[in-house]
């Protein structure tokens, strides 16, 4: 391995440390009460060095955000060539949320409620490119292929993806926040919840 490999690899190395740190000290600290300053002492290195890599907090919670939506956008597509029929596709999507979510709480809340405005403005997600979009866009065209093949009764394809997410997310958040509720065996809620959603848009 040539000089400027190894110190790429290092760098990369380098910045995944950073990412783990700082997702560890936004889910302890919240993003109000983070400071570059303490991440730098959990990893004992000078602010500086972090600068040299991220600009500041956002950029640091925008580049971890963007990982758990790659890990979303990669495994929509594995589902998306291991099923053939569009609604069971769908049905997996589905599943694979609220499983993530799951068995990610951390990275769950630091995704969907550290800074609801960390993309910008509603209107600016889509103008931006992010793994985040590139998510919403292949889950949309799940759903799309699930109206076009006549497996779901037709209406705004962005209704109804975001109907779906909201509602798989609220299990997931719910689960995850109010810990002391009784709930029933997590995968049986799962598949409940999926199977009643898609039931209420069947064709």
């Amino acid at each position: 391995m040539g000089i400027q490999q190894k110190r790429s690899k290092y760098r990369e190395e380098f910045r995944r440390e950073i990412l783990a740190e700082a997702r560890e000290l936004f889910i302890t600290e919240g993003y109000e009460k983070f400071t570059m300053r303490k991440l730098a002492g959990k990893i004992d290195y000078s602010p500086p060095t972090i600068y040299l890599y991220f600009k500041n907090k956002d950029d640091l919670l925008l580049a971890i955000c963007e990982e758990v939506a790659e890990q979303y956008f990669a495994n929509l597509k594995l589902i998306i060539a291991r099923y053939t029929d569009p609604l069971q596709t769908l049905r997996q999507a589905l599943l694979y949320f609220i499983e993530f979510g799951f068995n990610n709480p951390h990275q769950y809340k630091v995704f969907f409620s550290m800074k609801p405005d960390l993309y910008g403005k509603k209107e600016e997600f889509m103008e931006k490119e992010s793994m985040a979009k590139n998510s919403y866009l292949i889950f949309r065209e799940i759903v799309q292929d699930c109206i076009d093949a006549g497996r779901l009764r037709a209406m705004d394809t962005d209704v109804m993806t975001q109907s779906l997410a909201v509602a798989v997310q609220g299990l997931v958040l719910m689960t995850i926040y109010r810990q002391s509720f009784p709930w029933a065996d997590r995968n049986l809620l799962a598949s409940a919840l999926v199977d009643c959603l898609l039931r209420g848009y069947l064709k």
